[in-house]
């Protein structure tokens, strides 16, 4: 049995239902379990009020009733808005109000619940799903994909990856970060399984090993940086997990050494690299790490080539994509699509922000971003949004966030800076007195991997030539100050 993402139905029914279509923490669901769930989901979903065109809202973390969720949605032409409960409830709450919701599911309750104060269906019909991402103007942007880029983009693992019969797939990665999307599509599509990891089942790394090893994972889709994380674990190798043959990787560059420390960890192991923006449902090009590219070792290796159904071109410097995978816009954002979508050749097109380079193989290097967006352990993140709720903090007259990266470039921590409302003697100085709960109150607004590790006030900003805060300037006043402080004797 499979799910068919044509059809967005079963398939192939009167096999292989007895097979173990999806695990989680409380164990592992069958094929024939997972058609019973979802059809009994749907019921429940009708009776709620669930309705074609007008989106639902999922909450939860790993569960397989989150799976079950979305994939009632795909049948009954609902469209799905994922969010993680790692979002404070205020940011939930919004999300529902901004997409207009007709419910909220908790899939770690089992529970339906109202999505909104105004439930409305979307005026872009034959939607998949709406996924939000961090937004520059304070709220987070919603990107809407239609039914037919998840087709093309199940497709894709089917027909171009090679990732053999059933094959079971670890999924980590959140519901509401795109990338998820690769792990239960592409075990789904293949009549495989997927194998769901909770935050609190990776924290503990001699349980994850054995988790994996039990389930037998044979793909492992994630960023560098969380398999990097791994990496301390002496277990995590070949020995332990022998039926894992395929790494696939992508928000984040790759690096030759990190596929070498692989290499040497799972000797046989496949590595696929691929990218590709939200917009761009997930990913849009790929390439295999082969014998040669392995050779050439470029730092960070290349990003891949267009997928088939895609066209990937550089214009002034910046990747852009065209084709039927791209989103159909944001989400009540016609100034966001004026600048950043475009026609091509009668297919959506869309300006990624993202910097990047082609060669005569056409393979495309990723060189950084235009703007001040940033991936940090794979989440994308607008420094914007990080400074405007900074802003709201009390006796604050304006936020700042800056990026701490290694010599590699991979970004280690964030760092905020706050103008007190009060003038003060100019550089760094402590946090005024009524600031001693701003991780507190941050976190009633923002998820926690957009909380900067550290506040430090700032009084007069730097500005840039165009009266921006000047975030190298905020850098270099912040390193300096670190590398003066004496060791303590």
């Amino acid at each position: 049995m499979r799910f068919d993402f044509n059809t967005y139905d079963f398939a192939d029914t009167e096999t292989g239902g007895n097979a173990v279509a999806v695990v989680d923490a409380s164990g592992a669901m069958s094929w024939a379990a997972l058609k019973a769930a979802t059809e009994a989901w749907e019921r429940r979903a009708r009776l709620a009020g669930a309705t074609a065109g007008v989106p639902l809202a999922i909450s939860g973390h790993k569960e397989a009733a989150f799976l079950i969720a979305i994939l009632g949605c795909l049948r009954l032409r609902v469209p799905f808005v994922p969010v993680d409960v790692i979002n404070p409830p205020e940011r939930i709450a919004r999300i529902g109000q901004l997409v207009q919701a007709g419910l909220r599911y908790d899939a770690q309750g089992d529970a339906f619940v109202p999505g909104s104060d105004n439930p409305a269906p979307l005026a872009e019909t034959g939607l998949a799903y709406i996924m939000f991402t961090s937004g520059s103007t304070g709220d987070p942007k919603g990107v809407q994909i239609g039914r037919e880029s998840v087709s093309l983009f199940a497709g894709w693992i089917r027909d171009c990856l090679n990732l053999g019969a059933a094959p079971v797939f670890m999924d980590q990665m959140l519901f509401s970060f795109d990338f998820s999307l690769f792990n239960w599509v592409g075990a789904l599509e293949l009549g495989g399984a997927c194998v769901l990891c909770q935050r609190e089942t990776i924290a503990q790394r001699d349980t994850f090993v054995a988790y994996l090893a039990n389930t037998r994972i044979n793909v492992w889709a994630s960023t560098p940086s969380f398999v990097r994380q791994q990496l301390f674990n002496p277990d995590f190798n070949h020995t332990h997990l022998p039926d894992l043959r395929v790494f696939v990787f992508g928000a984040e560059s790759l690096t030759p050494t990190l596929a070498e420390e692989l290499w040497q960890r799972f000797p046989q192991v496949r590595i696929i690299n691929s990218y590709g923006p939200t917009e761009a449902t997930c990913s849009t090009t790929w390439v295999e790490i082969d014998p040669a590219l392995r050779a050439a070792a470029p730092n960070p290796f290349p990003i891949g080539r267009a997928k088939p159904y895609a066209e990937v071109f550089i214009e002034n410097g910046e990747i852009s994509i065209a084709g039927d995978h791209v989103m159909r816009g944001y989400l009540n954002r016609p100034d966001l699509n004026a600048s950043r979508m475009f026609e091509r050749n009668g297919k959506r097109g869309y300006r990624s922000g993202d910097l990047g380079e082609i060669d005569a193989q056409g393979l495309v290097t990723f060189r950084g971003r235009i703007d001040d967006q940033i991936k940090l352990h794979g989440y994308r993140i607008e420094l914007a949004e990080i400074d405007a709720t900074i802003a709201t903090l009390p006796h604050v007259r304006a936020g700042a966030t800056v990026a701490l990266r290694r010599p590699d470039g991979t970004i280690v921590r964030l760092i905020g800076f706050v103008e007190p409302a009060q003038t003060g003697p100019a550089g760094l100085q402590p946090l005024p007195s009524g600031l001693q709960d701003w991780k507190a109150i941050l976190g009633k607004r923002l998820p926690p991997y957009m909380i900067p590790s550290e506040l430090v006030a700032c009084h007069h900003f730097p500005t840039t030539s165009t009266d921006k805060a000047d975030r190298k300037q905020l850098e270099r006043l912040y390193l300096e100050a670190r590398l003066s402080k004496k060791p303590e004797s």
